[in-house]
């Protein structure tokens, strides 16, 4: 017993004796890089650089995708021609959600159209739907294991991505094959097209590692944000039944919705540029639920801040929702108000950095027009062929990692929409059409 006894209180001493060691390692390693980034100041300038700790060497850094997309992917003319496909993608979704009795599970749904909408309309690829289902799975397997630590054990989330990967990249390799072979009867050009025929301009053709890499880049700029985007979209309109009431009013007023539904044809980016209240709605919902929180830059030339200098060569984070919380121009921050972007008020009129939903500057997000396409696109065909309830008692929690998204879901019913159904009420009428 003694023995045993004192073999506890030496395994203790040891553990106690690790616990020390690294806690001293970590407080050690911490001033080494506090000293590190001190000795960057600007000797020139004579201010000193902000208070506060630079954190610890590595961790919690963000990984950075380097999504290298010519412009003309997301020019006025791609968009034009995306902007029927994305129509149907989500019409037929909206009718597969309306045809099951059981609530559904609006965040993971939204993940599976935004995915749906990146494989059939960004790269054009006719995959079976049975095989697309496979591809998400790996898919979310691969986003999930994505920032995991650089360990490459069994059972890793670090071996699972990269399974995950593989495993996606094979099924893309065969997409992008019967794609390359299948030239004939394309009533437009997708952003894969775009991409290899712009990498022909410059004098390279893409190897098939480069574009299956292209591929992956694309489907994961048009993924997880929008998907939260719109999961943001459909909880508002579920809180604010008077902001969907407004905005079917609109819908019938320009003429886009007749008996119940948007006109075949009838959108058009002409056409939803002159929704004024549509765009509304889109720029609160980001504003209040952008999606990320913020982003990096690298100082390229010393500058001041409050009286403190940034010195040249440091990596410099903005917050986009700390931006939008505290710009004076916004009057009651917290409240869903899509007036606030009309024309009357314009609370974002004046200056440029108080709304940045996208980032901004010449590293602003490539596919900010797209993202909004498709938010405008959703909301125009919610209002006109559905009709959706909140499925618990009450809104679920947010949480705003990785991405903004509600915690457990948002389980919500959705119903067909007859025309009768999507009818104004006649006493809120002459609310509405005095306000649109």
């Amino acid at each position: 017993m003694l023995f045993e006894g004192l073999e506890l209180v030496s395994a203790l001493a040891t553990l106690a004796a690790c616990l020390v060691s690294v806690t001293l390692l970590l407080a050690v390693s911490q001033q080494l890089w506090q000293l590190r980034w001190a000795a960057t100041r600007d000797k020139s300038c004579k201010l000193p650089i902000p208070k506060g700790s630079m954190g610890f060497p590595l961790i919690g850094e963000t990984g950075h995708w380097l999504l290298q997309i010519y412009s003309k992917i997301f020019s006025h003319e791609a968009l034009e021609s995306y902007l029927p496909k994305i129509q149907l993608v989500i019409q037929d979704t909206l009718r597969a959600w309306s045809s099951r009795p059981e609530a559904i599970n609006v965040y993971q749904e939204a993940q599976k159209l935004t995915f749906r909408m990146a494989i059939r309309v960004l790269l054009g690829f006719s995959i079976p739907e049975d095989d697309l289902g496979h591809l998400f799975e790996v898919y979310q397997q691969f986003v999930e294991n994505v920032f995991s630590l650089p360990v490459d054990l069994p059972f890793s989330g670090y071996r699972r991505g990269i399974q995950a990967r593989q495993t996606l990249q094979k099924g893309l390799e065969k997409a992008i094959r019967e794609k390359l072979q299948c030239t004939q009867g394309k009533d437009y050009a997708d952003a894969l097209d775009i991409l290899i025929e712009s990498s022909k301009e410059h004098g390279k053709e893409m190897t098939m590692q480069e574009l299956k890499d292209g591929t992956l880049e694309l489907i994961f700029a048009a993924y997880a944000t929008t998907a939260s985007a719109s999961t943001s979209l459909i909880m508002q309109l579920l809180k604010h039944p008077a902001v969907l009431e407004k905005l079917r009013e609109e819908l019938r007023v320009q003429g886009v919705l007749h008996g119940g539904c948007a006109c075949e044809g009838g959108l058009h980016l002409d056409t939803l540029g002159g929704l004024r209240y549509l765009d509304c709605v889109i720029k609160e919902v980001m504003r209040l639920f952008t999606p990320i929180s913020g982003g990096y830059r690298t100082v390229l030339q010393t500058f001041e801040l409050d009286g403190f200098q940034i010195p040249k060569g440091w990596s410099v984070m903005y917050s986009i929702r700390d931006t939008h919380d505290t710009a004076p121009v916004f009057k009651d921050v917290s409240v869903f108000d899509p007036d606030r972007f009309s024309p009357a008020r314009s609370e974002d009129k004046d200056g440029r950095f108080h709304y940045l939903p996208f980032g901004g500057g010449v590293r602003t997000c490539l596919g900010k027009h797209l993202a909004k396409l498709f938010l405008k696109v959703l909301a125009v065909e919610l209002a006109s062929t559905s009709r959706f309830e909140l499925a618990t008692r009450t809104f679920p929690r947010i949480t705003l990692v990785p991405i903004l998204h509600p915690v457990d879901g948002l389980s919500v019913r959705f119903f067909g929409l007859d025309s009768n159904q999507n009818k104004i009420l006649p006493e809120t009428e002459a609310m509405l059409s005095a306000t649109v």
